[in-house]
């Protein structure tokens, strides 16, 4: 038997793992280098188990949301 959901560790835990994981998702999808994306803000959403992670490069800018407990991006949202 699996455990549940509230008794499962978060694959992402801390805001540096949330960020290091959005700047690949940005990176992988933009092909820019790393050296150029630059932190705007972080956010955890404590009822949905979200993070929320805005990147900024160049004259662009995304959110990106993802998955704590799968350790997935879900949404990238250029703003």
């Amino acid at each position: 038997m699996s455990p549940g959901i509230g008794l499962m560790k978060r694959r992402l835990e801390k805001e540096k793992d949330s960020i290091a994981l959005a700047i690949s998702g940005i990176i992988k999808n933009y092909k820019i280098s790393e050296d150029k994306i630059t932190t705007l803000e972080t956010k955890y959403d404590e009822n949905a188990g979200d993070w929320y992670v805005a990147l900024g490069w160049g004259d662009k800018k995304a959110i990106v949301k993802m998955d704590s407990v799968q350790g997935t991006i879900t949404e990238i949202k250029e703003i």
